[in-house]
């Protein structure tokens, strides 16, 4: 879909863009392209994709992979939606709210990809929901800001580095990070954008029960950045088991979370819940 197109469906009255939604629409072609192929797509491939708008990425999808399940929200883009792909026999288009459906059907999402331009306002959770999910799926291509893209992607010591860097982490581990132009979405948007690459991690690195106890950990610890986080975690756990764990782990006592890596957090989970 050429952005001409997409101006003359938008000019036309049928549908009126909701600024709640975030709806910025992305027509640049090669950008396009590039999130399909970063997604390494065959016909074996099943892809779940969130806010697919007017299509121009879902067409992309369609011709690469072997089924595709997209969610929209908006039901006038759901009803444009289907007249566009009425022929397709692997696109299936579910009117929903994204983030309320993958919270509430519980799915095994691990033979699929998650292939999306996603409503900047709900990326971050949608993109938890999914990761912490009992089987989340094998990998991420998604746009977002290119804040939080650049939060996802931060390594300890980061000026982004965060909760929702570690969250993701956890289970994914970041391939590579695509910048796109507000200029190549109509309408513009008033930030930046990137594609995020990330890929699942062969092994998980703690089981479901301490997934949870890490998910706790990580949140106390990094509730109050400029604070020591030996004394953030005193609210919660023995001093004395705290001490022996972070000289274990050769942490100081005066060390703040955001200095920690993934695989300290990890094992200091650990430590603390044997």
């Amino acid at each position: 879909m050429k952005l001409s197109e997409m101006k003359q469906i938008l000019a036309s009255g049928q549908i009126q863009l909701t600024k709640s939604l975030g709806q910025n629409f992305l027509h640049d072609q090669n950008q396009l392209r590039r999130i399909a192929d970063a997604a390494e797509l065959t016909k074996t491939d099943k892809v779940l994709e969130i806010g697919p708008g007017l299509g121009p990425l879902t067409e992309l999808l369609v011709e690469r992979a072997g089924e595709v399940l997209a969610i929209e929200k908006d039901q006038r883009l759901f009803d444009f939606l289907l007249q566009r792909f009425a022929g397709s026999h692997s696109l299936k288009l579910l009117h929903d709210d994204a983030l309320d459906y993958v919270r509430r059907e519980q799915r095994d999402w691990s033979d699929w990809k998650l292939v999306a331009n996603l409503p900047y306002s709900v990326a971050s959770p949608i993109l938890v929901e999914l990761a912490q999910s009992p089987g989340c799926p094998e990998r991420l291509v998604v746009t977002l800001q290119l804040e939080v893209a650049n939060r996802i992607v931060a390594q300890a010591d980061d000026d982004d580095y965060g909760v929702l860097s570690l969250l993701i982490q956890l289970y994914y581990e970041p391939k590579g990070l695509l910048k796109i132009p507000a200029d190549c979405f109509f309408p513009a948007p008033d930030v930046d954008s990137a594609c995020v690459v990330l890929v699942r991690r062969p092994q998980p690195l703690l089981s479901p029960e301490l997934s949870v106890a890490f998910a706790r950990l990580v949140k106390l610890s990094l509730s109050q950045r400029r604070k020591m986080m030996l004394k953030l975690l005193k609210q919660n756990w023995p001093v004395e088991k705290l001490t022996a764990a972070f000289e274990q782990l050769q942490l100081s006592p005066q060390i703040r979370a955001e200095k920690v890596t993934l695989e300290q957090f990890v094992k200091l989970t650990q430590l603390l819940h044997s």
